[in-house]
């Protein structure tokens, strides 16, 4: 999770990831955002998550972000 945080925060540096439950709702990630951090997460964690699985509700916190990498970790 921590590493993911980071990842948030090299992004957007000034959006405050932990005190929002829904990054997209509260503005903290917008589309370009989301590429880019599919990009960053993929080479962090040597995964490649597919088009099909990049949707709002898997980008809405740290905790629904950490799923979908545990996913494909695991896979």
């Amino acid at each position: 999770m921590d590493q993911i945080l980071d990842i948030l925060s090299k992004i957007r540096p000034e959006a405050d990831y932990s005190a929002s439950t829904d990054y997209l709702a509260d503005g903290l990630l917008d589309s370009f955002d989301i590429v880019t951090l599919v990009s960053d997460l993929d080479a962090a964690f040597g995964i490649s998550i597919p088009g099909t699985e990049i949707t709002p509700e898997r980008f809405r916190n740290a905790e629904s972000i950490a799923a979908l990498v545990n996913q494909y970790c695991n896979a």
